[in-house]
């Protein structure tokens, strides 16, 4: 299966939380329905991405990284690479580069989308983001080699700034999966 075929079946298979985010995934798959190349950063000015939020097994940490073009505490995550063979191993890698952690445990069925403008990227241009749940094994702490974006534990009460409303709202929706509310 291709990274494309897999976004799609990733998207199709996925119940949306609410209107909004169904609207968002009706838009994403008609992006890729009309963009062969919809997965990758070369698709301008529209692409989608894979992030990964960084939780504990008990939610009460999340693992966040200082993004330096943006300037915001974010989860991991960025561009599918042309050899990413599917939505989980794209948000995986992401994942590891950017924590340096071994054996995150992510799940396939997305928390939610996020469709955000990025200047940096491409003028004009929109990351269709595809937000996923990675657990950390117990005990993890974040490796990061030198040069790389600061990466930090946060309780998931604590005041993370500077973040944006997308962060916060995944983190909500990570606390109440791993806390065992059913998935609609």
């Amino acid at each position: 299966m291709s990274l494309h075929t897999s976004a799609v079946h990733t998207l199709e298979a996925w119940t949306a939380p609410d209107g909004d985010q169904e609207a968002l995934r009706l838009r994403y798959l008609e992006h890729l329905a009309t963009a062969p190349d919809g997965m990758l950063r070369s698709c301008r000015p529209d692409h989608l991405t894979v992030s990964a939020l960084v939780i504990t097994a008990d939610a009460e940490r999340v693992l966040l990284v200082r993004h330096a073009k943006a300037g915001l505490w974010l989860q991991t995550g960025g561009h599918c690479e042309p050899e990413d063979v599917d939505v989980v191993g794209a948000g995986a890698r992401e994942a590891l580069e950017e924590t340096g952690i071994e054996g995150l445990r992510l799940d396939p069925v997305p928390l939610r989308l996020s469709r955000h403008a990025v200047p940096f990227c491409s003028p004009g241009g929109h990351h269709l983001d595809v937000q996923l749940l990675a657990v950390a094994p117990v005990g993890a702490e974040p490796v990061v080699a030198e040069g790389e974006d600061p990466v930090r534990w946060f309780g998931v009460d604590e005041a993370v700034e500077p973040t944006d409303a997308d962060t916060l709202a995944l983190i909500a929706a990570a606390r109440t999966r791993l806390r065992g509310t059913p998935r609609p």
